[in-house]
């Protein structure tokens, strides 16, 4: 059975949906910027969730969203003189362009904060009237100590919660910390903004914590099996959806809450302002293939830091260039006579499926997966080689690797 970490409860689960189709929120690049390569990463395996999860016979509603309206893409779009429109549209077409390149599959249509404004402002709605979120200076702010169990994601102790009244007006915060105080939902228009909406609370616009509320709770209603996301969300992040999506439903948002860690450079996050940024473009400038560049992203387990290395990225690509030789060799090759060690050829292709699923099943272990096949191939090619495997032991062999690749989506 597929066991996955629950960041909720610190610990390893079965996977048991609620239900069939499974439902799945990850959360998408913020596009006032292009993504980079840390963005991709967390993609690609949640990706592979996915994938994997059609692989073991679930039918799977994901939503990915685009966030367009944030703070940031405002004071981007102001600085290069341009709407922010202009600005994000292209941002937009980027992602699902290399996207595509780096065999992602995106879910369809693709939601956008800007396209759920009257959907966070009936959130907000539902909030002022419950008594979770009031009005100050004409924005709205969420009071955390009034929904009880807040920071339960991140496990936050409350005890050391300000007792004066704290507002926090911007969309995001800098570094790991918590901002402790009341966070925005809706920020009000001065004369002259140019991202404003007339809505049933007002002329406004959503915040980002108000956002992905707004489009999970349109396409995928208030209740999910999976939401993921890298693992800096679950600072002043995660819990504020909770928060906001618990309070008006008054249900668990999710029973399985899966981040993944960050892409360093020069053992630092990525990020603008320390100029460190590598996008997959860069790569390719570089002479990696786009298999290659998804390969080298997951080699290392989802949970576990990637320090991005030229050096180890290039091993990643000859290791995945000696897979891909290997199976193309034996699902090519001429069948030879029927070998005298049939059992151990057909416990070898077995064992292809076996590892391949153990592994998986062992919270997405994709390196695990791939050493498992690279070994059996391996030994396979040398029976191979002494004209050992006949033409249904690579029909076989085809099917299995096939259908593991349809997970992976970088074999063939």
């Amino acid at each position: 059975m597929l066991e996955l970490y629950n960041t909720m409860t610190r610990e390893r689960e079965p996977f048991r949906p609620l239900g069939n189709p499974v439902k799945m929120f990850t959360c998408g690049p913020s596009i006032y910027s292009a993504p980079h390569v840390g963005n991709y990463r967390t993609f690609i395996w949640e990706d592979v969730l996915q994938r994997y999860l059609e692989y073991l016979g679930y039918e799977v509603k994901r939503v990915i969203n685009l966030t367009d309206v944030e703070d940031k893409a405002i004071e981007e779009a102001l600085s290069r003189g341009m709407p922010v429109s202009e600005l994000t549209a292209g941002n937009a077409e980027r992602f699902v362009a290399e996207a595509a390149r780096l065999r992602i599959k995106l879910p369809e249509p693709i939601p956008r904060a800007s396209t759920s404004v009257e959907q966070s402002a009936y959130l907000i709605s539902q909030l002022l009237d419950k008594g979770y979120a009031y009005r100050h200076e004409g924005d709205i702010f969420f009071d955390p100590l009034k929904f009880k169990g807040f920071g339960k994601l991140f496990r936050l102790d409350m005890g050391k919660w300000p007792k004066q009244k704290r507002r926090f007006k911007l969309d995001t915060y800098p570094g790991r910390r918590w901002n402790l105080g009341d966070f925005i939902l809706w920020h009000s228009c001065a004369e002259g903004d140019q991202v404003c909406w007339d809505t049933e609370i007002g002329r406004g616009r959503p915040s980002w914590n108000i956002q992905d509320p707004a489009m999970i709770s349109e396409n995928l209603g208030y209740s999910l099996d999976i939401f993921c996301g890298g693992i800096d969300n679950i600072y002043r992040h995660h819990d504020y959806n909770i928060a906001v999506m618990e309070a008006v439903s008054g249900v668990e948002l999710a029973r399985f809450w899966i981040h993944g860690e960050h892409v360093l450079a020069a053992g630092k996050k990525m990020s603008k302002s320390l100029g460190n940024i590598v996008y997959p473009g860069d790569m390719v400038e570089r002479g990696y293939s786009w298999e290659q560049i998804r390969f080298y992203l997951l080699s290392r387990h989802h949970r576990k830091r990637l320090n991005l290395d030229m050096e180890a990225a290039a091993q990643q690509s000859a290791r995945l260039n000696g897979l891909r030789e290997l199976a193309s060799g034996l699902l090519n090759s001429q069948s030879g006579r029927q070998t005298r060690q049939k059992e151990t050829v057909e416990g070898l292709i077995d064992s292809l499926k076996v590892c391949f699923e153990e592994a998986m099943n062992n919270d997405l272990d994709v390196p695990a997966a791939v050493s498992g096949l690279h070994e059996g191939l391996r030994r396979l090619d040398g029976i191979q080689k002494s004209g050992g495997l006949g033409k249904d032991h690579v029909g076989r062999i085809e099917q299995i690797l096939r259908k593991a690749d349809s997970v992976l989506q970088f074999l063939f």
